[in-house]
């Protein structure tokens, strides 16, 4: 099965380099989309833009793929799984929860000179990068790139209430499956409240497990395709 992998903010598609290999021992066609904006050059990118990039990558899948979306990018995953309901085998998020419609993207952070740039560690102390040692820091900080203010400040349009049947594997890595259950039962997440096929899978790892746990993500997203 093609599974179309989508970086979270600030990452191109090498941040699934260690991921590639092990989905591809473990029988599958993992495809890194390059996001314009993240990792083109593209600094006027809008997320349209970047939901056209994933569109693409599904369109161009001679099957249903799994589209699988860190951080982040699980709205952009779940914009694919809304506008090709019926040609996405599932959507799995990585440490992330799609946002709702008519909300911002990922505004996040300060944007500076029309980009979102990476706001060091500090706001990811504790549980988010407890796993990433300072090499691992040193690599991601020094790759990442400002993410256009018009694809963090976009404004998401769900359309098809077809999306809800397309089943989610929710990944939790800096929080357990527990922890997601609650906040979604809370209301932060509308959208996987009303999914019908919704799992959890518990990955010990910090907030960036294709860092810091490539071959345990690839076999979480290996068997989330073959379910």
């Amino acid at each position: 099965m093609d599974i179309l992998l989508i970086a979270g903010l600030w990452l191109d598609a090498s941040a699934w380099d260690d991921v590639v290999p092990e989905l591809t021992a473990l029988g599958h066609r993992p495809v890194p989309i390059t996001l314009p904006g993240q990792g083109d050059g593209a600094a006027s990118a809008t997320l349209d833009d970047q939901l056209a990039a994933v569109l693409a990558a599904v369109d161009a899948s001679p099957g249903k793929p799994l589209v699988v979306g860190h951080s982040a990018a699980a709205t952009l995953a779940w914009l694919a799984a809304d506008a090709r309901p019926g040609n996405v085998a599932g959507v799995a998020m990585i440490g992330g929860f799609p946002a709702a419609d008519g909300r911002a993207y990922a505004d996040f952070f300060a944007v500076e000179d029309g980009v979102m740039p990476f706001p060091g560690w500090a706001p990811f102390e504790g549980a988010d990068s407890a796993d990433l040692d300072a090499a691992t820091r040193d690599r991601i900080a020094a790759h990442a790139v400002p993410v256009p203010e018009a694809v963090a400040r976009g404004v998401v349009r769900l359309t098809d209430e077809r999306r809800l049947g397309v089943p989610v594997v929710l990944v939790c890595p800096e929080f357990t499956p527990a922890e997601a259950q609650k906040w979604i039962a809370a209301g932060e997440s509308p959208d996987l409240a009303r999914v019908a096929d919704l799992r959890y899978v518990d990955l010990d790892s910090g907030h960036w497990p294709m860092a810091s746990r490539p071959r345990e993500l690839a076999r979480v997203l290996a068997e989330a395709a073959g379910s």
